[in-house]
């Protein structure tokens, strides 16, 4: 029989066979598109191709993509586990043809992979195809033989677009029959029904129309293909099983499960479920992380956290008290470490995320489940059955429960949960800090660079070898639109035929510099690369007049390129170094350089030790001191990964790369400029270390001249420091250690002084305490710097007066504040909440508190006197004296 790895690799080789290209399978953070959560097809890394904003090397292609739909309702969450065929991470076969073949060539690439090669009975398969689209219908009765009353017709699901305007066409699906013992047993059942007996397996979109504003749809020049089939759903035609589960791509995960738990799958419905979330979102949650999605609570990390923590609440309901999903996650990595090794390589690093997350999550775990057994308690008395919103959200906020787990839980109670009510307490707290996702976080790119890249503008870059450039201007933009000409103090982008200006990319700013023609001056303050061979010039004209065809010398600013490239040298050099030093999971997650400083952030679990700081900063200017050569080559992307070069994890490279030695310490994929030498760097300096995220750290740096006048900068600093302690800088660390120490037994002098001057206080006070029936009642201003030192000082009078009231009243910082303290043996007559409040409106505020012990504040404390005046009488009205 054959596995699923076998019909991938099969589907593969077929359309390689037919001129295809096979291209690796994107990463699952798409890449520059803002308005998608997940890589969620197969077409998204092309989709710029459909568009036609993009050519590439081949017109063919063919992929396995990796891809997860996690994002949506919460159902969609829910489902997973419990039916056959909901999944978050899923494959998908592909192939694509952008403006080669067409309908006709695709039906037959997918008839024929069907039934010669997978050996598919064409009895038992049945096609779609979008109700008007003869064409499409003919090819399959006329060229492939399917029978017409096999061939069926549907509007909403065989149309598809890739929004509300662009490139759309129809569909034509692919469907397996799974058999009468499948599905709803209906005699009317047919393709079509919303059971499992029809189950569509390969879906072919033809686009060929582009949807306007308005609706109206244009035959487009070239169409194209994009065709989908899960790699799951075809596996369970193949080994002849009705569920995705039962498939060798899940059921080795199960069977791992089953190991581990030392149960049988099969053997309790509850228990199968648990193994069924298990299996699937340890395959989501390992390829997520080793793609650079960390768990968090906003975007793709809280999708990632509420995967992560379904799947623990299954895991210890069977029976797990201990952390196990990072035994699965490594389990799945390894299964599929032939299809997808850079993932693999990445095992003990995404191990290490779960394993953190679940121990965390253990840790409050316990006491959310509590709260949220009370709260059911409650309900249940009340003889209500929905979860409201506020408790949702503090079951999230506090303790980490995903809306969706805690759905999950109370199912079984019969209860459901208020969504809307916890979506508006969510709001709110967005209304606090406006910081979730938008997006990828990428930018959306201007529709003004896609059409000048049409036009066939292409910008070729210098930069590498030298500084100063003569070209030509191809285009001027001024807010975003193309014009003719622009003169002087108008803010523009410029692109000329080339240039030795860096665009920024690749965590490197752009350079600055001066654009100059005769009777011409441009100060280029930002340069960018917005797509790939298109560089553009920001900048204000200080003189003159720029015009399209103008001759014109580019010179790019050389002490701020040379400063940026020091730093970019000495990031590589960081790099290395911080492996050395804190092991092979370091991975690069960001990166910044500029002129000023270095910023690396980096895959690592807890914040660096003063002695890992030392010993990394100690490395990197010993490797600077070695004068490590750099040499920098154009190589293919194969060759260059083969030879041992380090790629960022998930990035798009073209099939030329540019690789960047460093001696033997490092060897990296890099456009970006750099020293000649790592001497030319000369000092290496930490400016600070910090965490940004879960498991994510952030290493802040300066070189060279900069980091020489840090170092000058903290040496006047300490001298400074020495002076103002009358000590030398040798003598510094023991002087300013003596001085806290004195400093320290001063405050423990001066608060046995306060509390001595209290204590005298309140003996003071005491007399002035009047009887009220059966107790005494003092009411008096007294000084206080702060709440806790009134409530010292009530606690004093308080032991000394017994049974009895204390109210007492101080100003501090423009305020009045007031404190009332009641004996114990009083509270059931009087409540300090109740006599605090109706005090405090003497004083112009309000209060209250404990039936003991309550404090109040006013703006007015002028009138504390006052007041003070008016407790004894409230206190008679209280007890009715």
């Amino acid at each position: 029989m054959m596995t699923g790895s076998d019909i991938r690799q099969q589907f593969l080789d077929y359309f390689s066979q037919r001129g295809h290209t096979v291209v690796s399978s994107s990463s699952l953070i798409p890449h520059n598109d803002p308005t998608l959560l997940f890589t969620n097809a197969g077409m998204n890394q092309f989709k710029d191709c459909f568009l036609g904003q993009e050519k590439r090397d081949y017109l063919r292609a063919a992929s396995s993509q990796k891809c997860v739909r996690a994002g949506g309702k919460h159902n969609d969450l829910e489902n997973v586990g419990r039916t056959a065929r909901h999944h978050t991470f899923f494959e998908m076969l592909g192939n694509f043809s952008f403006g080669d073949y067409f309908k006709k060539e695709a039906i037959a690439y997918a008839w024929e992979f069907l039934t010669v090669d997978l050996k598919l009975d064409k009895s038992r398969l049945y096609v779609s195809v979008y109700t008007d689209d003869d064409e499409a219908a003919d090819i399959w009765h006329q060229q492939q033989g399917v029978p017409r009353e096999r061939i069926f017709r549907f509007e909403e699901d065989n149309f598809w677009s890739m929004g509300d305007t662009g490139p759309c066409g129809p569909c034509s699906e692919i469907f397996w029959d799974n058999g009468p013992e499948v599905g709803c047993a209906s005699p009317d059942c047919t393709v079509g029904c919303d059971c499992d007996r029809y189950m569509e397996i390969w879906n072919n979109v033809f686009m060929q129309f582009n949807r306007s504003a308005d609706g109206t749809l244009t035959p487009l020049p070239k169409p194209a293909v994009d065709t989908g089939m899960g790699l799951e759903r075809i596996t369970t035609v193949i080994q002849g099983v009705h569920s995705n589960y039962d498939t060798d791509l899940l059921r080795s995960i199960i069977a791992n499960i089953e190991e581990l738990a030392g149960k049988r799958y099969g053997a309790n419905t509850d228990d199968d479920v648990s193994m069924r979330v298990m299996a699937d979102h340890s395959r989501a949650m390992a390829f997520l992380i080793a793609d650079g999605v960390l768990p968090s609570n906003e975007g793709r990390g809280y999708v990632l956290r509420r995967i992560m923590r379904r799947a623990m609440r299954h895991a210890k309901m069977l029976g797990f008290g201990d952390p196990v999903l990072y035994k699965t996650a490594s389990f799945v990595l390894n299964l599929m470490a032939k299809a997808y090794p850079a993932e693999a390589e990445r095992g003990a690093f995404v191990a290490r995320v779960v394993n953190n997350e679940e121990e965390r999550f253990m840790q409050t775990l316990d006491n959310g489940l509590r709260i949220l057994n009370e709260e059911v308690d409650k309900l249940k008395q009340a003889g209500n059955t929905a979860i409201p919103g506020p408790v949702l959200f503090k079951l999230y906020d506090t303790y980490g429960f995903p809306v969706d787990l805690t759905a999950d839980i109370v199912e079984a109670e019969g209860f459901t949960v208020d969504e809307p009510g916890f979506e508006s307490c969510m709001e709110q707290q967005r209304q606090k800090a406006r910081e979730h996702w938008k997006g990828s976080g990428e930018e959306v790119i201007e529709a003004a660079y896609h059409t000048l890249r049409e036009q066939g503008i292409r910008v070729t870059f210098q930069g590498y070898d030298v500084l100063t450039d003569s070209s030509q201007v191809l285009a001027i933009l001024k807010d975003g639109e193309p014009v003719s000409q622009a003169s002087a103090g108008q803010q523009i982008e410029v692109v000329t035929a080339s240039t030795p200006f860096y665009g920024e990319s690749g965590g490197q700013v752009g350079d600055g510099g001066l654009i100059s023609a005769p009777e011409l001056e441009l100060r280029i303050d930002d340069t960018r690369r917005p797509l790939p061979e298109l560089t553009v010039h920001i900048g204000e004209i200080v003189s003159g007049t720029l015009a399209i065809d103008q001759q014109v010398t580019l010179e790019v600013d050389a002490e701020q390129r040379l400063a940026t490239a020091l730093n970019h040298t000495a990031t590589h050099i960081l790099q290395a170094v911080l492996i050395e030093v804190l092991g092979d999971h370091v991975r690069q997650a960001g990166s910044l350089v500029t002129p000023e400083r270095l910023r690396f952030d980096f895959n690592h679990f807890s914040a660096l030790s003063d002695d890992e700081l030392n010993r990394i900063e100690i490395e990197v200017n010993r490797r600077i001191r070695d004068n490590l050569p750099v040499d920098t080559r154009e190589m293919d992307i194969e060759e260059a990964i083969a030879a041992g070069a380090t790629a960022l994890f998930g990035e798009k490279y073209s099939e030329q790369v540019r690789v960047v030695n460093l001696g033997e310490l490092s060897m990296e994929l890099c456009g970006g400029t750099h020293a000649k030498a790592s001497g030319d760097i000369g000092l290496f300096r930490i400016i600070q270390e910090s965490g940004i995220a879960a498991g994510v750290r952030r290493i802040e740096a300066t070189t060279g001249k900069r980091a020489l006048e840090l170092v000058q900068q903290q040496d006047q600093t300490v001298a400074r420091m020495a002076s103002l302690v009358k000590s030398d800088r040798a003598q510094l660390e023991n002087r300013l250690g003596k001085l806290l120490e004195r400093q320290k037994e001063l405050e423990r002098e001066l608060a046995t002084l306060e509390s001595r001057l209290k204590a005298g206080q309140a003996d003071d006070l005491l007399a002035s305490a009047v009887e009220i029936a059966d107790f005494r009642v003092l009411a008096a201003e007294v000084e206080a710097s702060d709440g806790k030192g009134m409530r010292e000082m009530a606690d004093k009078l308080r032991d000394k007066l017994g049974r009895g009231v204390i109210v007492i009243g101080c100003a501090f910082e423009g305020k009045a504040n007031l404190l009332v303290a009641v004996s114990s043996d009083l509270t059931d007559r009087l409540h300090a909440g109740k006599l605090v409040g109706e005090l405090a409106s003497a004083v112009g505020g309000r209060g209250g508190g404990r039936p003991d012990l309550a404090q109040a504040g006013g703006s007015q404390p002028e009138n504390l006197t006052k007041a003070m005046a008016l407790a004894a009488d409230l206190v008679r009205r209280a007890v009715g004296n």
